[in-house]
């Protein structure tokens, strides 16, 4: 049985009004014309690193062995900072080194990481404000046609790590944010179900999660036991607290954006 299609998925802050995305998969298709391409989101907020990266975080292990994902959002395209080859958990991941890949590199230990440098792996052009197509593009399509990561440039022992919000503890109380936003409204944070279940075993059955000027005093099992009025919280399916307003947009509702505190008491 001949081998599987070899996949690449596509991540990136680009829209699809654009020529950008439609360029990338031309310059891989024009280098392996047997790769099958998947869209993972091109509607990541321009320039939000941290959205994209736990975007990639809440998706990148169900995809098969050998996918190589196409990470970019750049802010800082066209200057000295590195483009990336990482990989980890069977997989490759293809990107700038600005701290996208934070979350892979955090849970997947044992992974590697190598500096895209060399000439023959990128298109020849006059401009630097689309390394999308002329770096990250080409070099996911060369990886798909067998090119060992190490000849596409050296090993990199220190890829940036951003900043990644963890839940504390104060006194008696769990401190987390809002980390996401998805298109519906829900608000995604970064406290987990078993931070959830280490807090009720602390302090007791009973928790309230106070977010703005909202209390609510109890998780919901899913989105149908929630009320259009006031808010509920559940544990989504990436295992994290998510606050929402049944069939509402709890963000614009609520007045509630990314970076706000979401409190445990």
């Amino acid at each position: 049985m001949p081998d599987a299609r070899p996949l690449i998925t596509l991540l990136t802050d680009f829209g699809e009004r654009d020529c950008f995305v439609a360029s990338m998969k031309g310059v891989i298709l024009s280098i392996n014309s047997s790769a099958a391409i998947v869209d993972l989101s091109h509607q990541i907020a321009s320039h939000e690193i941290q959205e994209a990266g736990y975007f990639l975080k809440s998706c990148y292990r169900y995809f098969p062995e050998k996918t190589i994902h196409v990470a970019v959002v750049d802010p800082g395209v066209g200057t000295e900072r590195r483009a990336l080859l990482v990989s980890a958990a069977g997989s490759f991941f293809v990107g700038p080194d600005n701290g996208l890949f934070t979350e892979v590199l955090e849970q997947e230990v044992g992974a590697k990481v190598w500096q895209i440098s060399s000439p023959q792996y990128r298109l020849e052009t006059v401009g630097s404000t689309f390394d999308g197509r002329d770096v990250f593009a080409p070099a996911a399509a060369w990886l798909s046609k067998g090119v060992p990561p190490e000849f596409f440039g050296p090993a990199v022992h220190d890829p940036i790590r951003r900043s990644v919000a963890i839940p504390v503890w104060h006194e008696d109380v769990l401190i987390g944010k809002i980390v996401s936003v998805d298109r519906f409204g829900n608000l995604i944070s970064n406290v987990t179900e078993r931070q959830i279940r280490e807090f009720r075993g602390a302090m007791g059955q009973s928790v309230e999660i106070h977010i703005g000027t909202y209390i609510i005093h109890e998780l919901v099992g899913n989105y149908s036991q929630g009320s259009r009025e006031t808010p509920s919280a559940l544990i989504n399916s990436s295992g994290n607290l998510e606050i929402f307003l049944q069939e509402e947009n709890a963000a614009k509702s609520l007045q509630v954006d990314v970076g706000e505190e979401v409190r445990l008491c």
